[in-house]
């Protein structure tokens, strides 16, 4: 594809933003690519820039457009022993969370045509019972296609897409409409608020006990990933659970979750502490203990990591012997003021995170700094420096810490590759399973259409046969 190829994909999409409100600049461009060209074959046209041009003199195509590209592929209890661990595990530990008298709220994102979230009223109304879950509970399901979601709030299915009920269930929460078709109990469906939303531009809902996501995540890129995973993190209770498809890991470098049960794609979501918190800084020195501060030298020297402390002044107290080894420091220069060392500057300008760390009292880290070893090997340093305080709680210098994490810069690269050769494999994986059951389904239409034509055949043929008895007693 050429790059003025990708030029009119970008125009396209900015099209569909600015003129119908759908914002899928942020969807994978692999995935829009493949689905729109799809879309251009059947209609016709060669380029993006012709169908841009076809979309503005036939306004009825933005829908077929908007269909091919959300594709509403669900069902009720899809992937089982998500379900099962939905009622055995997780509903349970909820519950027990919120009492008897607490309200349940969940939200269903990217619910489609209703399955997902009819499936979690029926088990919520069996472990909470008919009267409590009525009286306590809150479904919210959302999806930018309005045509799904008018399907979902009529709550009516054929027989075919009730497959995956229970027989109890089904009995229980359904009923025939006398058109072959059962309705979803009317009581329950009250509890479920069918409502568009869009997860790239809208706030998220709050307070949210069970939030389910599944294989919806997979078509946005990885930065709208993280913005989504973050509203996602805002929206649940510090309590609630994160359900996400088979077809979905958590790619982005988020740490806002984390997984309760891997396999089954059950997170929740990490607490600030845990995501963002600085280690706990290390105890106070006291140079007056004389045992204390020998015990700590000699600690200090042995250090595998890179260290020196500099004093309240600027003035550099100490090297241990990895940091001299590395910045070219020597035992004279212990006493002289940092600016006046190549370490002032070399490998990060230090005197400004220095009078940071100072001002604000706490550890001040910069990550990835390029530093080539007197050897002349590349590394990636992070710098860290950690105010040190005496007993008494007044500020007595400066540590300064030289880590090398350039093999966990490689690895992270060699990780960041892998998820993604995965997720591309993912992908179109997802993307074929959505089309063989777009032509599973295209074959059963045909199959019944030959069903019929059979029964009007066979018809025909009484017919004849009865119009040869008639002939054969008129010939008698």
């Amino acid at each position: 594809m050429t790059s003025q190829t990708d030029g009119d994909l970008e125009r396209l999409l900015e099209y569909l933003r600015d003129s119908r409100g759908f914002d899928f600049t942020g969807y994978k461009r692999s995935t829009l690519s493949r689905r729109i060209q799809k879309r251009m074959e059947q209609v016709g046209t060669d380029g993006y820039a012709a169908y841009l041009d076809h979309l503005q003199v036939d306004p009825d195509e933005f829908t077929a457009l908007f269909n091919l590209i959300l594709i509403n592929v669900t069902s009720f209890f899809r992937d089982e022993p998500i379900w099962t661990n939905l009622r055995e595990e997780i509903i349970p530990r909820l519950l027990e969370h919120k009492g008897e008298n607490g309200t349940v709220r969940v939200w269903v994102a990217g619910c489609a045509s209703g399955q997902e979230a009819y499936s979690l009223s029926m088990l919520l109304a069996e472990a909470m019972g008919r009267p409590a879950f009525l009286a306590n509970t809150k479904i919210y399901a959302t999806d930018v296609d309005e045509e799904a979601l008018e399907e979902a709030r009529q709550g009516v299915y054929t027989p075919d897409q009730l497959k995956g009920v229970p027989d109890q269930l089904a009995k229980t929460y359904f009923t025939p409409d006398g058109a072959g078709r059962c309705v979803f109990d009317r009581e329950l469906r009250r509890t479920v608020v069918f409502g568009r939303h869009d997860l790239v531009q809208d706030p998220p809902i709050s307070k949210i006990d069970l939030l389910s996501c599944r294989n919806t995540l997979m078509y946005f890129n990885a930065d709208v990933q993280a913005k989504i995973l973050s509203n996602f993190r805002f929206a649940l209770n510090p309590t609630g659970f994160l359900i996400l498809g088979k077809a979905e890991m958590l790619f982005t470098r988020v740490r806002a979750f984390a997984p309760v049960d891997l396999k089954r794609r059950v997170f929740v979501a990490t607490s600030d502490e845990q995501s963002d918190a600085f280690p706990p800084a290390p105890r106070p020195m006291d140079p007056a203990d004389p045992d204390e501060t020998v015990q700590r030298a000699a600690a200090f020297e042995v250090s595998p990591v890179p260290q020196v402390l500099v004093t309240v002044d600027g003035r550099l107290a100490e090297a241990n012997e990895g940091a001299r080894s590395m910045l070219r420091l020597n035992r004279g220069d212990l006493g002289r003021a940092i600016n006046d060392l190549e370490l002032a500057y070399r490998p990060v300008e230090l005197r400004p995170r220095l009078d940071e760390a100072e001002n604000q009292r706490s550890p001040v880290t910069i990550q990835g700094v390029e530093w080539t070893a007197p050897g002349g090997e590349r590394m990636k340093l992070d710098v860290r420096i950690i105010p040190v305080f005496a007993r008494g709680g007044a500020l007595i210098g400066m540590s300064v810490i030289f880590q090398d994490v350039t093999r966990f810069v490689e690895l992270e690269a060699e990780l960041q590759a892998s998820h993604h050769e995965l997720e591309t494999a993912l992908e179109e994986l997802q993307s074929t399973n959505e089309e063989l059951e777009t032509t599973n389904e295209e074959l059963q239409s045909t199959n019944e259409e030959l069903e019929t034509t059979n029964e009007e055949l066979q018809s025909t043929n009484e017919e004849l046969e009865t119009m040869n008895e008639e002939l054969r007693s008129t010939n008698e």
